[in-house]
């Protein structure tokens, strides 16, 4: 049976980071087949070590590495460059794993076959105002099928399992020119689907993901649902496919004027319907507006602006 590593990026969230990891201690019917856990601490001094070494006695190595350059895409490089494990398993620093997440994604990915295989994730945002708290859950939440199987589109990196020589090819598979906008996981996944690689589900794989304050809001919801929009566009130009680009174009102009007309009045009048049809105005919007230099920056640099400002 191949050996599974699981990487944890991590900036500045202590607490989140020590749920996570206890979540994977806590792993049941994984049969022995869990080797390590590589925590990438990306913040530019090392303050994730202290949580780290809090799990020097667990029964499951905790391999600790400081990437100090800013970026998702680097933070996952450095971990990759830390393990030799045939199969690579993603789970974020906010994000607490089920007891059986693990043996779930390894079960539907022996089943499906397929190169990466996602799971579903609960979102909680208990911070958020209450007419909102709905929508933003389910923005950060994530639903698929009832039962495994494979699938025809990627979700995003983190809860997920992937095969390390077909989906997670090079030294550096993540591109670092993504490192503070996102979409580092796009680009991985549309050259892996454009090499004949599939994607699967697996049902029962669940994970929490907990927003913390500064984005358990509708600006930042609709800033990422911008750049979500961005995505296929983006995609249909790192293809060279310039009639791609102008399909995908042509349907966010009709997205952004059929929802936006719907949004108006419900904006002025603040109903709480307002966040789901905002968000599908923006992404097309981000299908328009997606040319390079108009990515909103969520991570790297962009974060630790933020992260210190708050900390000031």
């Amino acid at each position: 049976m191949e050996r599974v590593a699981v990487l944890v990026p991590t900036l500045r969230r202590p607490e989140g980071l020590a749920a996570a990891l206890a979540s994977l201690m806590a792993q049941e019917q994984v049969g022995g087949r869990l080797s390590e856990i590589v925590v990438v601490d990306n913040d530019r001094q090392p303050s994730s070590r202290s949580v780290v070494d809090g799990f020097s006695d667990a029964p499951v190595p905790v391999i600790y590495v400081h990437e100090p350059r800013s970026g998702v895409a680097s933070a996952r490089n450095a971990g990759l460059a830390a393990t030799q494990a045939p199969l690579i398993a993603f789970l974020d620093d906010d994000e607490i794993a089920s007891p059986r997440w693990l043996a779930s994604l390894l079960d539907s990915q022996a089943s499906t076959g397929a190169d990466v295989v996602f799971g579903p994730i609960r979102g909680s945002a208990p911070g958020a105002p209450d007419d909102l708290r709905p929508y933003l859950e389910t923005f950060f939440g994530r639903e698929g099928p009832s039962a495994d199987g494979l699938i025809d589109h990627p979700f995003g990196c983190g809860n997920s399992l992937m095969i390390r020589a077909t989906a997670l090819p090079g030294d550096a598979p993540f591109e670092v020119r993504w490192n503070h906008s996102g979409g580092e996981d796009d680009a991985l996944f549309a050259a892996l689907e454009a090499r004949g690689g599939q994607f699967g589900w697996s049902a029962d794989a669940w994970v929490d993901e907990v927003a913390p304050a500064h984005r358990a809001n509708l600006s930042y919801a609709l800033s990422r649902a911008f750049a979500y929009g961005q995505s296929p566009s983006q995609a249909a130009w790192g293809r060279k496919d310039p009639l791609g680009v102008a399909k995908w174009m042509a349907v966010g102009a009709a997205q952004l004027v059929a929802w936006g007309l719907v949004a108006l009045p419900l904006v002025v009048l603040h109903r709480p319907e307002r966040a789901r049809v905002l968000d599908r105005a923006v992404r097309g919007l981000g299908k328009v507006l997606w040319m390079p230099g108009l990515e909103p920056r969520f991570y790297g640099a962009a974060e630790l602006q933020r992260l210190d400002r708050a900390a000031a």
